[in-house]
């Protein structure tokens, strides 16, 4: 069998094959160490020697599923294979009534201050899930974001343009940006009339798509050359106020990541992510990610660069505004051994619960 992680899928397993899989999985989760065929034959009531559940373990290795750290010693899930998991045979329930008030009350505790809360959470999580507890705070609120009245062209030498753009709380900013090729002075006129008039009255996140969707589908009123400098400066604008918002992480439980440590490898592995958890641009661009899932989004090892040495493993969930809009995220952060079943509904409802209380504190 070749080893093809890229395609290869649960259907590609028999019965027997899922099984063992699983059962190897769940056995290094809980105990961070190789499972044996002895193991696994003595456990779950198998009809079937070891020799039949050492072939079935020699073929998960070779699919790229499972690993041997040692020789002789016993397989553990490579990082294909713990995704192969998490995404196909992982069971995840609901926290329980007395799970999620108790969760309620703790961060309630925290106050009325809104950062005092988020902090709590970060430490609720990593004191709950056994791992780091990390929270992406809301943006600070800024002049850039609220509605817009008038936009003007400028044309200056050099291949560039002055943008003047006037907020209607009588807020002026003015951006230099390059001027496109071939564009005329009324060409500039006609790309500042028609932003205007399509932001007037708006925030320019709230009107960006609409105005791109304009200009492709061919219906706005304007040259390609103004079209092309709308089109960059929206790009450009709507990158600059992601990027300057002031946003802050919060990390807790850095102690719970050097817990049950079994060699010196873990140590080196520990030492590795407490490295990444202070590269905190990074880690916020990570969970900044989340904005694309639904809910819950997994990172294991090397999915994502930043971790890709320490070997650990990220589950994140947005929080959201009384408009559904994602305002934050909190996640855990721990080994890739960590009690996925567990943690990830403990992050999404604490992301739930956190969305909440900050509607209830405005």
């Amino acid at each position: 069998m070749s080893f093809l992680p890229q395609t290869l899928s649960l259907t590609d397993l028999n019965a027997r094959a899922r099984d063992i899989f699983r059962d190897i999985v769940e056995g290094y989760l809980t105990s961070g160490q190789p499972v044996g065929s002895r193991t696994l034959a003595l456990s779950g009531g198998r009809k079937i020697s070891p020799a039949t559940i050492r072939n079935t373990m020699a073929d998960l290795t070779r699919y790229g599923l499972l690993a041997s750290p040692h020789v002789s010693a016993g397989r553990i899930p490579t990082q294909a294979g713990l995704r192969l998991f998490v995404d196909g045979l992982l069971e995840v329930g609901d926290l329980s009534k007395r799970e999620q008030q108790s969760l309620e009350a703790r961060l309630a505790a925290a106050g009325q201050a809104p950062d005092m809360m988020l902090e709590q959470a970060s430490g609720l999580l990593a004191g709950l899930a056994g791992g780091a507890g990390l929270v992406l705070t809301p943006s600070a609120p800024s002049k850039t974001a609220g509605p817009l009245k008038h936009v003007e062209f400028v044309n200056l030498d050099d291949g560039q343009a002055l943008v003047v753009i006037v907020y209607a709380d009588g807020h002026v900013e003015n951006r230099l940006m390059p001027r496109p090729d071939g564009l005329l002075p009324a060409s500039l006129e006609r790309a500042g009339n028609f932003l205007s008039a399509r932001l007037k009255g708006r925030r320019l996140d709230e009107a960006r798509a609409d105005i791109l969707a304009e200009i492709e589908a061919g219906q706005a009123q304007i040259d390609a050359a103004a079209a092309n400098l709308i089109t960059q400066g929206l790009a450009n604008w709507s990158g600059d106020q992601k990027n300057t918002a002031q946003r802050s992480l919060i990390v807790r439980g850095r102690a719970q990541l050097l817990d049950n440590l079994e060699a010196q490898t873990d140590l080196e592995r520990i030492r590795l992510l407490f490295e990444d958890l202070e590269r905190k641009e990074e880690l916020i661009a990570l969970l900044d990610r989340a904005e694309t899932a639904d809910g819950v989004k997994i990172f294991i090892g090397t999915e994502n660069p930043l971790f890709s040495l320490s070997g650990s493993s990220v589950v994140v969930a947005p929080y959201r505004d009384t408009q559904q809009n994602i305002i934050g995220a909190v996640g855990v952060i721990g080994p890739t051994r960590i009690n996925y079943a567990r943690v990830i509904p403990m992050v999404d409802y604490t992301a739930q619960l956190v969305g909440r209380m900050l509607a209830k504190k405005k």
